[in-house]
C-alpha cells in the first residue's frame, strides 16, 4: 500500500489537461491515468492511488457529463478543489509549418473552444476521445498535414512542436476539479474559508424545493451551486447537487441543513473542504 501515497488518479491519457492539473495540485505525486471516471474512483477505493482529481465543470463548456450521477456512489469524499486555466496548444510533428496543415484533431470540447483559429487556418476538425490521445495519434501518424489541439505537456510527452500557444477563444477558459479521497479529512469549523458539498432529494409535494431551500436564505448561508438531474430512469424523481459556504457545524449552516432535512430526504454530505484561493480572484469575491 505504500506506493499509493505517491499516486493521484485522473481520467484520460497521459498529458491530458487533467494530468496537468494533477501535477499542479500534487507535484510530488505520480499521476495515474484511468480509462473512465469509474476507473478513477476505483483506483482510490482499491488503494492504487491515494487521491483522485475529477473535473466537475468548465467556464465555457459547463458541467462535465455524468459526474453528478457518479459522485454520490463513488464511496469517496471531496477534500479539496482546484481551478485549472485551460491553455490549448496547436501541436504538430517537428518541422511542420502552419501552411502545411489541413486537419486538426482533439476532444470535441477543445475543438469547440478553439473555433476561431480552426476557421482562420481553414482546418478540418476531427473529433477524438481525449486531447492527449489526439496528440499521441498525431505523433504516431507523423504526417505534417495533421495537427492536434492539446496541452503543452502533451506536446512535450509525445515530441511535438507547439505551432501556437493559448489558441482558446475565451481567455477565462477554466476547469474546476474536485480532489477526492477515501478519508473524509473534514477540517474543523472556523479553520478558514470552507465549503460544503451535498446531495438531496425533495419530497413530492407542492413548493417542496422552495421550502427546503428557504432555510439557507433565512440563515444567511451563501449557496454557490445548485444543479438538478434525473435519477431512477424516469422523469419524475430529481436529485440535487449543492454547494454552500461554511461548515455543517457552523450555527447558521446547521440550522439550514436541519430545515432542508425536514422538507427533503436522502440528504448526504459529500465533503467539507477548504475553498480554493482562486475564488477570491473571480469577480472580486468568493462566489
Amino acid at each position: 500500500m505504500a506506493e499509493t501515497k505517491n499516486r493521484i488518479a485522473f481520467q484520460g491519457e497521459t498529458g491530458a489537461n487533467s494530468d496537468l492539473a494533477c501535477r499542479h495540485v500534487h507535484p510530488e505525486m505520480e499521476t495515474l491515468p484511468c480509462r473512465t471516471f469509474e476507473d478513477t474512483f476505483a483506483a482510490v477505493a482499491s488503494g492504487k492511488a491515494e487521491v483522485a482529481l475529477i473535473p466537475i465543470d468548465n467556464s465555457v463548456a459547463g458541467r462535465v457529463a455524468d459526474i453528478h450521477h457518479l459522485l454520490p456512489d463513488s464511496g469517496l469524499h471531496i477534500i479539496g478543489e482546484h481551478f485549472q486555466r485551460v491553455e490549448h496548444h496547436l501541436l504538430a510533428v517537428k518541422g511542420t509549418g502552419l501552411a502545411e496543415l489541413t486537419h486538426v484533431h482533439s476532444h470535441v470540447h477543445a475543438l469547440n473552444q478553439c473555433r476561431d483559429v480552426i476557421q482562420e487556418l481553414g482546418l478540418e476538425a476531427v473529433v477524438h476521445v481525449d486531447t492527449a490521445a489526439a496528440a499521441r495519434d498525431i505523433a504516431e501518424r507523423g504526417e505534417k498535414t495533421h495537427a492536434a489541439i492539446a496541452s503543452e505537456l502533451a506536446g512535450e510527452i509525445y515530441g511535438l512542436d507547439s505551432l501556437r500557444a493559448n489558441i482558446e477563444d475565451a481567455e477565462h477558459n477554466t476547469t474546476r476539479f474536485l480532489v477526492m479521497s477515501l478519508d473524509a479529512g473534514s477540517p474543523r469549523p472556523g479553520s478558514g474559508d470552507l465549503r460544503t458539498s451535498f446531495v438531496f432529494r425533495v419530497r413530492n409535494v407542492p413548493a417542496a424545493l422552495y421550502k427546503a431551500l428557504g432555510g439557507f436564505a433565512t440563515n444567511g448561508v451563501n449557496m454557490t451551486k445548485l444543479e438538478s438531474y434525473l435519477v431512477g430512469g424516469g422523469f419524475v424523481a430529481a436529485q440535487f447537487y449543492a454547494e454552500v459556504d461554511g461548515h455543517p457545524e457552523d450555527a447558521n449552516l446547521a440550522l439550514a441543513l436541519e430545515e432542508l432535512e425536514f422538507y427533503s430526504h436522502e440528504v448526504r454530505i459529500l465533503g467539507v473542504y477548504p475553498a480554493s484561493p482562486f475564488r477570491k480572484s473571480m469577480n472580486g469575491n468568493g462566489g
